[in-house]
């Protein structure tokens, strides 16, 4: 260990704490072509393995970080149907969000699939940025990135959003502060991402929390730093609980034979049939459950919500 490069921390630039694991870049590629029916290789960029890294706040991150490209997206996307959650309501992080925003609020929600976040802010004025996702999206979804859009509405916004997006990125500080570039000085910065502990961290070979999909897994102590680095102030973090859309996580987990504590990915027979006896037997629960009505775990992601001084 004393040998190995410790890449800095995506957040801090500190060097990181410890490596949680190596994984083969072989492998996630077999996973994501017998799952997704998608070649991940132009993504990986030539790497051959990645570590799987923790910083000093928490935060998990893969190294090297290397996002996924435009055909990747478009194909994972195709098959998970972004956004359209055949009828089982909103994320229990937009009911959240919504309460920071305020009649009449220009809202820019980054990353936004097919703007499921809208819904949840009827009384607000919502645009959406979504780069990928194919051609039919809603009118006010623009096929725009963030920095494009910047060029002629920095500041113009009351509130930047942006739900389950800055994991996805490489260099997610730049899109945070990017996000309060875009709001008005007093205005606000909300964030929701996926974390760690969590049930997905517990799923054997769980490919949407696998490069090039997920890139970091996040902690409270991650996000107030990432926050304080962005210039934002009043930073507050909240654990966002189980919704019906995003449950099944919950009931993979629950269902799974094995549980990850550590390691998360493996080449074994064993570690491949739990993670389908997982989603199958979970899915089963979720679709006759929904959402846990007591959960005892740590929800289903985090939430940030900050200021722009001013």
């Amino acid at each position: 260990m004393s040998r190995t490069r410790r890449p800095p921390c995506p957040v801090t630039g500190e060097p990181a704490s410890r490596l949680v694991q190596w994984v083969s870049a072989e492998l996630l590629a077999d996973l994501w072509r017998y799952e997704f029916r998608v070649d991940v290789r132009p993504s990986f960029r030539g790497a051959t393995r990645f570590g799987l890294w923790e910083s000093p706040t928490g935060l998990h991150f893969f190294d090297p970080m290397t996002a996924g490209d435009a055909a990747f997206y478009d194909r994972v996307y195709a098959r998970m149907r972004l956004d359209r959650h055949r009828g089982k309501g909103p994320k229990a992080e937009f009911a959240m969000a919504a309460q920071s925003v305020a009649s009449g609020d220009r809202v820019l929600d980054v990353g936004c699939g097919f703007g499921a976040f809208r819904a949840s802010v009827p009384h607000a004025d919502y645009v959406g940025l979504e780069p990928y996702g194919g051609a039919d999206r809603p009118p006010y979804v623009l096929a725009e990135t963030l920095d494009g859009h910047l060029a002629a509405n920095a500041g113009a916004y009351d509130v930047a959003c942006a739900f389950q997006v800055l994991e996805h990125v490489e260099r997610p500080l730049a899109m945070l502060r990017g996000m309060a570039a875009a709001v008005r000085p007093g205005g606000r910065v909300i964030v929701g991402v996926p974390h760690v502990p969590s049930a997905g961290a517990r799923i054997p070979n769980y490919l949407i929390n696998a490069t090039p999909h997920h890139l970091s897994w996040w902690t409270e102590a991650a996000l107030r730093a990432a926050a304080e680095r962005a210039g934002l102030v009043d930073a507050r973090v909240e654990q966002a609980p189980w919704s019906d859309v995003d449950a099944i996580v919950y009931w993979i987990a629950r269902c799974s034979p094995i549980k990850c504590a550590d390691r998360r990915y493996r080449h074994a027979w064993s570690w491949h049939a739990a993670s389908a006896v997982g989603f199958l037997a979970g899915y089963a629960m979720w679709t006759l459950r929904g959402a846990p009505r007591a959960a005892d775990d740590e929800g289903a992601s985090l939430l940030l919500t900050a200021r722009k001084p001013g």
